[in-house]
């Protein structure tokens, strides 16, 4: 692709994320805030010692590993005021290490994939690590969300969070330069989750940060998520071929399983006869959100689990969301309540800039270039109904 360099993204200052997701409903009482607390979580094979965090504000309750910026565990409550883990992951260290598919990983440098694992930037290929048949996926077979984080609460203005930092050296799994990253995740007093990304380079390169959370709001390990309604604001998607690489094409929803300008009922969509979803095993496709790229996180998609009455929002500045039915679940992983995940038992929403972008001149850059800051922001708000 060109040497265009990435458009930098002004993230929301704090009091800029409320205003936005202010046009949500409350999600739960206003409650100050406890001060982050901290619990070992393990040992790697290597000694490095691995902390669980736990922030609690708003009636929303979030529990973050070192490794990875895993999010291990996210409860809300539902009509009744029941509180449930809505988020997929496992109750130890080793499984997370040994065989997780980026349980609410913190994802990078790439989220999503890159076809063959490679791409040019100003005249130079880069190789990858290939770990998604011919693609790297995810930042390949040691991405951020396989790495130990440095990581330092706060408490502020009725705000508990967690700044996460670390340093990706030049070279590291095939990307060029040395990059700084810092991500913030914050628990509002509204029960919001926000998380603030940002990064510098000392050498030009391509970034594409995002979290991969897996969501049930019947709560974790309650069975299919067949039964959730979804509502996307995209009238277009990527379409892609065989090896789930985006063609090219911005092609309508229109007419299409992947239409959800409308409230659907997702396990209708995923059972749509359709040639992308055989090429997925279901929906794992990028939407491109008729926002655009935004300085503000602006509103995205609506999850709403009738059972429950558990209301997800998201809010993003980003250009593109993949939603991800969680297809490769196959019932040889044990959830964190001691119930297997299968296919079906969850789904993903990423915000993100597109898959491929680094070979699609056509798709919005993601070239991050030394004096320029990446920045991105997703707010996640939780209510019911």
């Amino acid at each position: 692709m060109t040497g265009t360099s990435r458009r930098t993204v002004l993230a929301a200052t704090a009091a800029a994320g409320l205003a936005v997701a202010a046009g949500a409903p409350a999600a739960h009482a206003t409650t100050a805030g406890r001060t982050p607390t901290r619990e070992p979580f393990g040992t790697l094979a290597d000694g490095t010692k691995v902390y669980r965090w736990t922030l609690s504000n708003g009636g929303t309750r979030l529990r973050v590993l070192s490794y990875g910026g895993v999010v291990q565990s996210l409860e809300v409550p539902d009509r009744r005021g029941r509180t449930a883990n809505v988020s997929l992951g496992f109750d130890n260290l080793a499984d997370y290490a040994a065989k997780s598919p980026y349980f609410g990983g913190l994802i990078g440098r790439y989220g999503n994939r890159i076809a063959e694992g490679r791409f040019t930037l100003d005249g130079v290929t880069h190789q990858l690590p290939v770990n998604d048949g011919p693609n790297s996926l995810h930042g390949g077979d040691r991405g951020f969300d396989k790495r130990v984080w440095d990581v330092e609460p706060f408490t502020a203005h009725g705000e508990v969070g967690l700044v996460l930092s670390r340093t990706s050296p030049d070279g590291e799994a095939g990307y060029p330069g040395t990059l700084s990253v810092r991500v913030v995740y914050t628990l509002t007093a509204r029960g919001e989750w926000r998380i603030d990304y940002s990064a510098t380079t000392d050498r030009a390169t391509v970034l594409n940060l995002t979290s991969h959370t897996y969501f049930n709001l019947a709560g974790e390990g309650s069975g299919s998520i067949d039964g959730h309604v979804l509502e996307l604001a995209a009238s277009r998607y990527t379409p892609v071929g065989a090896t789930l690489i985006p063609t090219g094409e911005l092609a309508k929803v229109a007419r299409t399983p992947f239409d959800f300008r409308r409230a659907g009922v997702i396990g209708e969509a995923v059972r749509t006869p359709h040639e992308q979803i055989g090429y997925g095993q279901g929906i794992d496709h990028n939407y491109v959100l008729d926002k655009g790229l935004t300085s503000r996180p602006e509103y995205a998609l609506t999850v709403t689990e009738p059972g429950s009455g558990r209301v997800m929002k998201m809010y993003t500045t980003e250009p593109g969301m993949q939603f991800y039915t969680g297809n490769f679940l196959d019932g040889t992983l044990t959830g964190t309540s001691g119930r297997v995940y299968r296919q079906g038992d969850a789904f993903c929403l990423e915000s993100q800039h597109f898959p491929d972008s680094p070979n699609q001149p056509s798709f919005p850059s993601t070239v991050l270039r030394p004096g320029d800051t990446y920045r991105s922001t997703t707010v996640h708000a939780f209510s019911t109904r």
